[in-house]
């Protein structure tokens, strides 16, 4: 099935249109200057392909949010917990429901740790829900810089690294990228770069008309043209739009933003002398008492699903004042608790489920505990998971050995460190090197070939050396902890889980 968007007239006054199934597959960049129409042609986008196919909008200011009132799009606040954004995101994906990310009203570091962990949350849905959803971020330039800036390094690294799944990766998961960009220059290279599709409007720095004429295939003399383009319109270019530059004069939209360029307007005519308007008190104003706006802090998702849930006309439960308080834990009460959750969702059926619907499983068991304070976050969740799958001991954990292997494991992707530390593990214990199948369980595969291609990424990060001894066995070599596992079969079935032996 294809769908042809009416993007509106071509320089020959013929229509322009998108092809919004190609767009799916190749990804949109759109580039202008604040006041060239960015935001307009991104509203012509969503009301055209609104009836065709899922969206969700990463909204930085809020001006997106109309669309509810005429397409149905769930607006939803970015003020919100990790655990509730993974969990919003990962039935955004299950429902198909088309919604609005806004973050108004946030500061920049807050906007790009939400956006973040949603757009996380929506490349980590089960495969089973991998449908074609458009993913639409404005302001791509505050969520993936080039550059890094004011905030904290471990949210710049959040938000870029999600924004590069999105365009890198998010194809084969469903998820269609169109990003739009003030400047080219404020982009990280590696995310533009990735998009097939180009709608390029006015702008006039000479590096980002420079960058838009390399992307467009011009050379640097039609490069000029970028600055007399009217607002509204956008040169274009891609296997979804058009196989040559073409100027595209962007059609009219049916919804409106709830902010708007500002329109000159006649001052009032002065009536009376100005500096005593201004200056000469109320003498109401010294007996009023001056307003504080409180903002109301944010309903969990928890207790919105439980009011929609509970039949009509039972009874609230009772105020969480009322409700018996578990005494204070002392810290290592705590840690035996969060222990005891985490050992009971890594049971033996838990190696092909992702991490964001284990981390979802981990909260509900400690809300069960009643443990009070701030839960571990899913980077904590994750290590802690890594070390958990690894299968070593605590006489092995409380060597040096392991320390070191958890230092190396640093600079391993969060989803290969399980892998790492299960060989570090084999290698510090002196186990035999673990099977093919043992290694894809772990990674949470079931393909053998995958494990081997695992151990030899490793291998070229330089962080193992493998051999084979005379019988063939495979031998796991870590030069950096200076020990090694013993030989193991590559092909050796997967031993049985304790759980299923008992």
């Amino acid at each position: 099935m294809t769908a042809a968007i009416d993007m509106g007239t071509g320089a020959t006054g013929d229509r322009s249109t998108l092809d919004l199934e190609e767009l799916l597959a190749t990804r949109l960049l759109v580039q202008g200057n604040s006041g060239s129409g960015k935001s307009h042609l991104l509203r012509r986008l969503l009301e055209q392909s609104a009836g065709w196919v899922q969206q969700v909008i990463v909204d930085p200011e809020g001006d997106f949010v109309t669309l509810a009132d005429r397409y149905g799009h769930v607006v939803i606040e970015g003020e919100r917990s990790e655990a509730e954004l993974l969990g919003i995101a990962a039935r955004v994906r299950q429902h198909r429901v088309s919604c609005v990310l806004s973050l108004e009203g946030l500061d920049v570091e807050d906007q790009m740790r939400a956006a973040g962990i949603f757009l996380n949350g929506l490349f980590d849905a089960e495969r089973d829900f991998w449908y074609p959803v458009l993913v639409v971020v404005d302001e791509a330039q505050m969520f993936a810089p080039a550059a890094g800036g004011e905030v904290a390094d471990e949210v710049r690294k959040l938000s870029l690294g999600a924004m590069t799944n999105l365009m890198c990766r998010g194809r084969k998961r469903g998820l269609a990228g169109v990003i739009a960009t003030q400047r080219l220059a404020k982009l990280a290279k590696n995310v533009a770069a990735e998009a097939s599709n180009f709608l390029m409007g006015r702008t006039f720095l000479d590096i980002d008309m420079a960058r838009a004429a390399d992307l467009l295939g011009l050379d640097r003399r039609q490069a000029e043209m970028f600055r007399d383009l009217p607002r509204g319109a956008f040169v274009a270019l891609g296997p979804a739009l058009t196989k040559r530059p073409v100027k595209v004069q962007i059609g009219a939209v049916e919804t409106s933003a709830r902010s708007s360029s500002p329109k000159l307007m006649p001052l009032p005519e002065a009536t009376a002398d100005a500096a005593d308007l201004i200056l000469t008190p109320d003498p109401a104003e010294f007996a009023r008492p001056i307003p504080r706006y409180v903002a109301p802090a944010p309903r969990p998702a928890t207790d919105i699903l439980a009011e929609l849930s509970r039949p009509r006309g039972e009874e609230p439960p009772p105020a969480a004042e009322s409700r018996p308080r578990r005494p204070d834990m002392t810290p290592e009460e705590r840690e035996e608790q969060v222990a005891s959750a985490l050992a009971e969702v890594t049971d033996a059926a838990s190696a092909f489920r992702t991490d964001a619907e284990l981390y979802q499983d981990f909260l509900v068991r400690c809300r069960i505990r009643r443990l009070v304070g701030q839960p571990l976050s899913l980077s904590d969740f994750r290590h802690r998971l890594a070390v958990v799958r690894s299968g070593a001991d605590e006489e092995t954990m409380a060597g040096e050995a392991w320390g070191r292997a958890l230092s190396l494991g640093g600079s391993v992707a969060d989803d290969l460190k399980a892998v790492f530390l299960m060989l570090a593990n084999a290698a510090i214990a002196g186990l035999p090197c673990p099977g093919d199948a043992a290694i894809a369980r772990s990674y949470g595969t079931h393909s053998v070939r995958r494990a081997r291609r695992l151990l030899g990424y490793f291998e070229e990060q330089g962080l193992i050396v493998t051999h084979q001894d005379r019988a063939g066995k495979r031998i796991v070599a870590f030069p950096d902890l200076g020990c090694e596992t013993l030989p193991g079969d590559p092909e050796a079935a997967e031993p049985e889980s304790r759980d299923a032996a008992e």
